[in-house]
C-alpha cells in the first residue's frame, strides 16, 4: 500500500490507487448511486454526527471511489461508498460556517469491491451497544472527566434532556443493571426504579416486588414515604426554601411528575408548621388574641366555643370616608363605562383604590367584643391549596366568662347575686334573718312576721302540679298556633346553635346533634360547599343579640322569610345522610336521606368533580371503565383499556371533566313532577343525576 497522501485540487485530476488514504476536498465528495440507504438519515442522526466530528475530528474515515464520465474518464470527484452519514454531518458544519467546503476529508479509495456490497456490508455487519453499557459509560464520563449533562450533550449531539436520562438509568443499582442486562427487566421498569438514586432502596423494592411488575407500582413504591409536589405542603413551604433546608426534591426524568417528589416528609412538615406558626403570631400581634395555634390539619377535636363579631357603629369620620369613596367610585363608573379602549392607567388605579377602602371601611362594621379577644385565640391551619387559613374566635374552657358569683352563708345557704337560697333553689327568709330579697334584717316586728306568712313560698309539690297543668296548656295552645310554634322550634334550635349554655334556655326539649363530616373526608372542610355554609353561619352569629334572653324577641321581630331562613339554617346543622359500616341499623335513615335529596332537587354536580384524587385513584380499573363506558360509549372506553392504572386514571379525569358523571351513591333520583310529560329521546341512566339550573 502506498504511502498516506494529501490531495489538493491542484493533484484532483490524479487517480489515486486502490486502498490508499487520501484527503479530498468536501466539495468533491458525493453520495454514491449505489448506497445501500435509500431511507434518508435523520436530523437528529446529522446533528449528532456532527457535534461527535467538532469535539473529536473524525474518528472514521470514509470509503470512496473515483466518478466517472460516461466516456470512463475521471470527472475529479469521488462517490462516497461507505460513511455517506458523515459526509452530510460535515456539510452541516460547512452551512453553520464552523468549517469551510474545501475541508480537507480523510477518505479510503476502494475500487475492488462491489460499492452497493460494502455500504450493506457496513449497516448490516454491526452490533449496537447494549444500552446498558452506554448508560454506564455516559455516568462514567460524568463521573470521571467531570462533564455537566449539557457538555456531554455537546460533544455527542444529543439533548441536554436525553443526556441526563441516561445518566440516571447509569446511576441505578448495578445489581438491577444486571438484571436488565438478562432480560430481568424491561427499559420501562428501570426507568422507574431511576426515580431515586438510593440504591438500597431501589433493591429493596425489586426484592419486594410480586408478580406484578408495572412500572407505575414501582414508582409507587419508591415514593411512598415521599411528598408529591403537588401537595398542600410542598406548595405552602415552596421549593426553594425546602431545598436551602437541605431536602432533596427527586425527579422522575421518563414521566410527567408535576414537580417531583420531596423525599424527606418529616422536614417538609417541620417546615410548613414553623411557617405557620409565624402567621399565627403575628395574627396574635397584630389583633391581640390571648393565644395563637398553628396546625398542619385541623384540629377538630379542640372542643371549643367559638364566637363571631358582632356589628358596631363606624364613627362619623369613617362614615363621611366611606361615603365619599362611593361617591366617587360611582362617577367614574359612570365617566368610562362607554369607553372602547382600556381604561387608562391612572383611572384604573383608582378604581382599585376606591374599592380597596370601601371593603375596608365594610370590615370595620363588624368587630369581635374586646373581651372575647382578649380571652380567645386563633387557629392558623394549612388549607387544601396551600394557603394558611386564619380561623378567630375561639374561646378555651378555662377562657369562659365565669358563673353568676356564688357565696356560702353563715347558716349553710348561698347567696347567688345577693339573694340567699337553699340547696333547693329556694329563697330562704325564716328567723327573721333574710328578707325574701336575701336582705339581712335585725328585726321584725309582728306586722312583718304576718307579711312574711303571707310571702312564704309555695311547696315543691304544689309547683309541680300547676305548671304541669300550665305544660298541658301550653301545648295544646301552641299546637293551634303554628306560626308560633315554628318560633318556639327556631328558638330552641338557634340558642343551641349560637349560645354557650343555651341548652338551658329555651322551653322545648329539642336537642340539635350535628355530626363532623372532616373525619370522614378529608379536605373537606376546605371546599366550596364548606365555606359557604360557614359563611352563612358566621352571617346569623354576627346578626343575633349578645344576650340569649334577648334571642326570643330578636326571632319574633325577623320577617317571615327571614324566620324561615333561620329555620332552615337551624335544620341543616342536624343533616346527617353519612354511611358509616358500622351503622348497619340505619337503612331507613338512608332512605329518607335520599326522599330529602330529591325534595331538595339535589344537584352534587355542582358540588363534586370525579379526579383522580376524589375518585379514580381509588377504584379499580373495571370501575374507571365502567364510568367512562357509562357517560361516553364503550368506544371511548376502549381507546384507554390497555393504560396503565395511573394513566388510565388521568385519562378518565379529562374525558369525564363537563360530562356531569356521578357515581350512583351521589346521584339523585329525579322528582316525578319534574318527569310529567318529559320524552327523552334516549334511555336515561338510571338514577340519573339532573342540574337544577337547567330544569
Amino acid at each position: 500500500m502506498r504511502k498516506k497522501t494529501m490531495t489538493t485540487n491542484a493533484q484532483i485530476t490524479t487517480v489515486a490507487e486502490h486502498g490508499e488514504t487520501v484527503f479530498i476536498p468536501l466539495n468533491k465528495l458525493k453520495k454514491h448511486p449505489k448506497n445501500a440507504r435509500k431511507t434518508p438519515h435523520s436530523e437528529a442522526s446529522i446533528e449528532g454526527k456532527a457535534a461527535s466530528i467538532a469535539a473529536k475530528g473524525m474518528l472514521q474515515n470514509l470509503v470512496v471511489e473515483p466518478e466517472a464520465n460516461a466516456e470512463g474518464e475521471p470527472t475529479g470527484f469521488y462517490l462516497v461508498s461507505v460513511g455517506e452519514g458523515r459526509r452530510l454531518a460535515q456539510l452541516l458544519r460547512v452551512k453553520r460556517k464552523e468549517i469551510k467546503k474545501t475541508e480537507p476529508i480523510r477518505c479510503v479509495i476502494d475500487t475492488a469491491n462491489d460499492a452497493a456490497e460494502i455500504s450493506l456490508d457496513e449497516n448490516v455487519n454491526r452490533e449496537n451497544l447494549h444500552p446498558a453499557d452506554e448508560f454506564e459509560r455516559f455516568r462514567e464520563l460524568s463521573e470521571n472527566r467531570g462533564w455537566g449533562a449539557e457538555e456531554i450533550a455537546a460533544r455527542f449531539g444529543k439533548s441536554a434532556h436525553v443526556v441526563k436520562q441516561r445518566l440516571r438509568l447509569g446511576a441505578v443499582s448495578p445489581k438491577l443493571i444486571q438484571v436488565y442486562r438478562d432480560g430481568g427487566l424491561t427499559m420501562d421498569q428501570l426507568q422507574a426504579f431511576a426515580i431515586t438514586d438510593d440504591h438500597d432502596r431501589q433493591e429493596q423494592v425489586f426484592e419486594n416486588l410480586s408478580h406484578n411488575r408495572e412500572p407505575w407500582i414501582i414508582r409507587r413504591d419508591l415514593t411512598a414515604c415521599n411528598v408529591a409536589a403537588s401537595d398542600r405542603r410542598a406548595v405552602f413551604v415552596g421549593a426553594e426554601v425546602y431545598t436551602e433546608a437541605g431536602g432533596n426534591i427527586i425527579r422522575d426524568l421518563f414521566t410527567e411528575d408535576r414537580g417531583g417528589f420531596y423525599e424527606d416528609a418529616a422536614l417538609l412538615d417541620r417546615l410548613a408548621l414553623d411557617k405557620l406558626e409565624r402567621t399565627a403570631a403575628e395574627v396574635q400581634e397584630a389583633e391581640g388574641w390571648k393565644w395563637a395555634s398553628a396546625y398542619i390539619d385541623w384540629p377538630h377535636a379542640h372542643g371549643m366555643r367559638r364566637t363571631y363579631p358582632q356589628p358596631v357603629e363606624l364613627s362619623e369620620e369613617q362614615e363621611a370616608a366611606y361615603e365619599a369613596a362611593q361617591e366617587e367610585l360611582e362617577r367614574l363608573s359612570a365617566e368610562w363605562q362607554d369607553a372602547d379602549a382600556d381604561l387608562p392607567p391612572e383611572v384604573d388605579q383608582r378604581l382599585a383604590e376606591l374599592e380597596a377602602e370601601i371593603e375596608r371601611i365594610d370590615g370595620l362594621r363588624y368587630a369581635y367584643d374586646p373581651d372575647e379577644i382578649t380571652r380567645g385565640g386563633v387557629f392558623v391551619v394549612l388549607n387544601h391549596d396551600g394557603e394558611a387559613r386564619i380561623e378567630r374566635g375561639f374561646i378555651r374552657a378555662e377562657d369562659e366568662a365565669p358563673e353568676p358569683e356564688e357565696a356560702e352563708s353563715a347558716d349553710g345557704g348561698t347567696i347567688i347575686d345577693g339573694v340567699r337560697v337553699n340547696a333547693d333553689g329556694e329563697i330562704i327568709g325564716e328567723d327573721g334573718e333574710y328578707d325574701e330579697d336575701g336582705n339581712h334584717v335585725s328585726a321584725l316586728d309582728a306586722e312583718d312576721e304576718e307579711a312574711e306568712e303571707d310571702g312564704k313560698p309555695l311547696s315543691d309539690s304544689l309547683i309541680r302540679d300547676l305548671t304541669a297543668h300550665r305544660t298541658l296548656a301550653l301545648r295544646l295552645a301552641l299546637g293551634e298556633q303554628p306560626d308560633m310554634a315554628l318560633i318556639a322550634v327556631i328558638h330552641a334550635l338557634a340558642a343551641q346553635t349560637f349560645y354557650r349554655g343555651g341548652g338551658d334556655a329555651h322551653a322545648l326539649e329539642i336537642r340539635p346533634i350535628s355530626a363532623s363530616l372532616g373525619g370522614h373526608a378529608d379536605g373537606i372542610e376546605d371546599t366550596a360547599a364548606a365555606k359557604a355554609l360557614a359563611d352563612r353561619h358566621a352571617g346569623w352569629a354576627a346578626d343575633m343579640p349578645r344576650d340569649v334572653a334577648d334571642l326570643w324577641g330578636f326571632i319574633a321581630g325577623l320577617d317571615h322569610a327571614s324566620v324561615m331562613a333561620l329555620f332552615a339554617h337551624c335544620a341543616v346543622q342536624t343533616v346527617n345522610a353519612l354511611k358509616l359500616p358500622w351503622e348497619q341499623n340505619k337503612r331507613h335513615a338512608h332512605a329518607t336521606a335520599d326522599r330529602l335529596a330529591t325534595a331538595v332537587a339535589l344537584d352534587m354536580t355542582a358540588h363534586w368533580t370525579p379526579t383522580v384524587r376524589a375518585y379514580f385513584g381509588r377504584v379499580t380499573k373495571a370501575h374507571i371503565l365502567d364510568a367512562v363506558r357509562e357517560a361516553l360509549g364503550d368506544e371511548a372506553a376502549e381507546r384507554i383499556a390497555d393504560k396503565k392504572k395511573p394513566e388510565m386514571a388521568e385519562a378518565a379525569e379529562q374525558l369525564l371533566a363537563g360530562t356531569g358523571w356521578l357515581p350512583p351513591i351521589l346521584r339523585t333520583e329525579r322528582p316525578a313532577w319534574l318527569a310529567v310529560d318529559e320524552q327523552p329521546e334516549a334511555p336515561a341512566m338510571e338514577d340519573e343525576p339532573f342540574a337544577v339550573a337547567a330544569e
